[in-house]
């Protein structure tokens, strides 16, 4: 004869089953929770450190710029002032054969200025220096000196400005995305570790805290500049 068994046993193991494939069911859901997080994780960790090399790379690109503009900018200083030293060294002659009477050589060292330190010369002789006290002290603090190596030497120094400060915020945007990319990995790692609990609510609550630390870095992601 088949044995039998009694209801009771039947209805606990059918409850006992019933539990089981719930709680199974429940850490599937966990799993598959576990399994987006890293995935976003993942690609939102790839995106930062690219952007963060992009943004590095510009800085370079753009200090090597700015440092490129200071040098033009030495250059064009240096220059200048050689040029204006050339220009008073004549002047200078140019009193001294002024003062002794001599107009053949003076003349002379007029032909010797520079075009613009000339301009500015025939400007000052109008004013009267040799015999007017308030005359200026010499052509090149008169308002018709213009050096074109002086001009060129402050453009070269704004544009390494401008480019150097576009260098610093590039490095800036670059330390986000750095700053980022390191929440997205307390992220990976606060989900690995629920993963090694068992208990439901433990597990539970570090998914939480990673998936609201996960939110913030992609708000950060979506809102960051990108290069």
């Amino acid at each position: 004869m088949p044995e039998t068994v009694p209801p009771g046993e039947v209805a606990h193991t059918l409850s006992h089953h019933h539990g089981a494939s719930a709680g199974e069911k429940h850490a599937e859901r966990i799993e598959i929770v576990e399994a987006i997080l890293l995935a976003i994780v993942a690609i939102a960790t790839a995106w930062s450190g690219y952007q963060t090399g992009r943004w590095d790379g510009d800085q370079a690109h753009l200090y090597g710029l700015a440092n490129k503009e200071r040098a033009a900018q030495n250059r064009a200083t240096t220059r200048d002032g050689q040029q204006l030293l050339f220009n008073t060294s004549t002047l200078g002659f140019w009193l001294q054969e002024k003062a002794a009477g001599d107009e053949k050589a003076a003349r002379l060292f007029e032909r010797r200025f520079l075009p613009e330190y000339r301009i500015a010369f025939n400007a000052w002789l109008k004013t009267d220096p040799l015999s007017n006290p308030h005359a200026p002290a010499g052509p090149s603090l008169m308002p018709q000196y213009h050096s074109a190596t002086a001009e060129q030497a402050a453009k070269a120094d704004e544009r390494a400005s401008a480019y150097f400060e576009q260098g610093t915020q590039a490095r800036e945007q670059g330390d986000r995305y750095l700053r980022n990319t390191v929440l997205l990995g307390t992220v990976l790692f606060l989900t690995a570790l629920a993963q090694k609990f068992k208990i439901t609510r433990v597990r539970l609550s570090l998914l939480g805290v990673a998936g609201a630390l996960l939110v913030v870095a992609l708000y950060f992601v979506f809102t960051y500049p990108t290069t």
